[in-house]
């Protein structure tokens, strides 16, 4: 037998996830009233939506600032969506604030992984094989091995592949797919610039 879903169960769904009232409505009967899962599943399903979303185009936006308490760090991050009234919604703005202060904290040198300069990451894999070559791996293990450095190299410095200074659960990538689900729309990052005194 279905279980019985209130509108307050319904509501609180809502709240957590901004999806509409029928989307919740069938999730929490689809997970027996369980809230966490329906959450769970909601994200799921907003996650493949925004995916299908990625090729519509984004002319609206906004440019996001941060400036550190000490005056010593500031960030500009331009964040893409497709309507004007999207971009003025809390969840987008809230967006920017977010991601503009992550930046600031966690210092990405690029977007995505396609954005990473080709002579950094070769650079790097010349110091990933040494390191791997002088702890004594077996020589038809390395490049597996580098290859795997290489992976969590970009996720220390690809913006989209970090993990959220918020909330390492999630990456950044992850935040603008839930934002994306939210709001209906493509939503992309599509560049930023970080300021530190004294920096070249």
């Amino acid at each position: 037998m279905a279980a019985t879903i209130t509108a307050k169960e319904v509501a609180a769904l809502r709240e957590r996830t901004g999806a509409g009232m029928m989307d919740c409505k069938k999730a929490l009967e689809e997970t027996s009233g369980d809230l966490d899962k329906a959450v769970e599943l909601l994200r799921s399903k907003g996650a493949a939506k925004a995916d299908k979303r990625a090729g519509r185009q984004t002319k609206e936006g906004m440019i996001a600032s941060y400036i550190h308490h000490n005056g010593k760090i500031a960030v500009l991050v331009e964040i893409n969506c497709e309507t004007d009234f999207v971009a003025r919604t809390e969840d987008f703005q809230q967006l920017g604030k977010y991601i503009a202060e992550h930046v600031a904290a966690a210092a990405p040198i690029a977007v995505g992984k396609d954005q990473v300069p080709q002579d950094k990451i070769e650079s790097e894999r010349r110091i990933f094989v040494e390191q791997v070559k002088a702890e004594g791996k077996p020589e038809h293990m390395i490049d597996k091995i580098v290859e795997g450095k290489v992976q969590a190299y970009y996720k220390d410095v690809a913006l989209l592949h970090q993990a959220w200074v918020r909330d390492p659960k999630k990456t950044i990538g992850d935040l603008v797919k839930e934002t994306s689900a939210k709001t209906g729309e493509n939503v992309q990052v599509r560049r930023f610039v970080r300021y530190q005194l004294g920096e070249a």
